[in-house]
């Protein structure tokens, strides 16, 4: 008999979770095409007032982005991002300054075109993004970033980020059968998977962030780290804050794109932009924030971006970060997961 086994709480087989600090990680997936009134319901029944004025604000402001053009929706979409965030950190209980905490940063000389490599963002000492970022428990040290280098380390727009660059490898790297397991012999628990077919080779195994290592079967890679895990079959209440803890860790590498099915990768190191060690909703927030800057103050720089030879990669952003964001904010407000219900054969 196999020393290594899957982890089950209450029947179910634990995987990575959509919620990096406080995922329930028995509970099961939430089937809705939007999370919006599941967590006014959830605030509700958590007497959350305050957190839900900010998640009804978020509401409003993203029904009114709907229909309108590229080039005006950034400005709805970061009102109704950063109230989403308002809402988490105050369900959370985290005080946060009422600003922004982010800002522009020309990274260009006078005669030079805009363009995504010159056009920046800095991230302030205080303010709602830097608080969203201490919630996270982010380590990166940097506080300027070109849109490039934002939209670079966003996984929902990666591939499109590779087929407008083409010399560009593909940073975020496809894993199957995401599981947590544990060595029954020596009561230690760990995450592993399998690379995706086209993905499991020594070049891409050379590429992996510290966090994870090559297992001991070909295309399956585990991670560094180990806890303490005494019942794999009826885990104690130690045993899941271990559990938890591990998974916070890992999912900064270790990151995911919504829809029918939930779509994991590992955040890999590879040649191209910098390497960002901050999560999704935080450089969405902050590409964001810069977008709707240019749309209410600069409209026709936001229109020559638009125009010009990144405009897919732009327009997909504007487009594919709202449900990306709310999900994963959604997440981490609740703890549940969010999945989109998906007609299938009965079996």
């Amino acid at each position: 008999m196999s020393e290594i086994v899957r982890i089950k709480l209450k029947g179910k087989e634990i995987r990575p979770h959509k919620s990096v600090v406080s995922p329930e990680l028995a509970a099961r997936n939430v089937l809705t095409n939007s999370p919006w009134d599941f967590v006014d319901l959830w605030m509700k029944k958590e007497k959350q007032k305050n957190a839900l004025f900010y998640w009804n604000q978020a509401r409003v402001f993203h029904e009114a982005s709907k229909g309108l053009p590229t080039q005006s929706a950034p400005l709805l979409h970061y009102y109704s991002f950063m109230n989403a965030v308002k809402a988490l950190l105050t369900a959370k209980g985290i005080k946060f300054k009422e600003y922004h905490g982010v800002a522009s940063h020309n990274m260009r000389n006078p005669a030079s075109k805009i363009s995504l490599t010159n056009e920046g963002i800095k991230i302030k000492q205080n303010g709602i993004l830097p608080s969203l970022s201490l919630y996270y428990g982010e380590l990166e040290q940097a506080k300027m970033f070109s849109l490039q280098e934002l939209l670079f380390n966003l996984p929902y727009i990666h591939r499109t980020y590779c087929l407008t660059y083409p010399s560009q490898t593909d940073m975020f790297i496809p894993i199957k059968d995401a599981e947590f397991v544990v060595n029954k012999s020596i009561k230690q628990a760990y995450f592993r998977a399998k690379l995706s077919k086209d993905f499991s080779t020594l070049q891409v195994i050379n590429r992996l962030p510290p966090a994870f290592i090559q297992d001991t079967d070909k295309g399956v890679i585990r991670s560094s780290a180990t806890v303490s895990f005494s019942r794999p079959g009826k885990p104690t209440a130690a045993d899941i804050n271990n559990l938890v803890s591990l998974h916070k860790v890992l999912r900064h590498d270790l990151q995911y794109i919504n829809g029918t099915q939930t779509l994991w990768y590992i955040k890999s190191k590879t040649s191209g932009p910098k390497r960002i060690s901050k999560l999704p909703s935080t450089l969405t927030l902050a590409a964001m924030h810069r977008l709707s800057e240019l749309s209410r103050y600069k409209p026709l720089e936001l229109d020559s971006f638009l125009s010009g030879q990144k405009n897919w990669l732009l327009s997909e952003f504007i487009q594919q970060a709202p449900n990306q964001f709310f999900d994963e904010i959604a997440s981490e407000i609740t703890g549940h997961q969010f999945l989109i219900p998906n007609v299938r054969a009965a079996t």
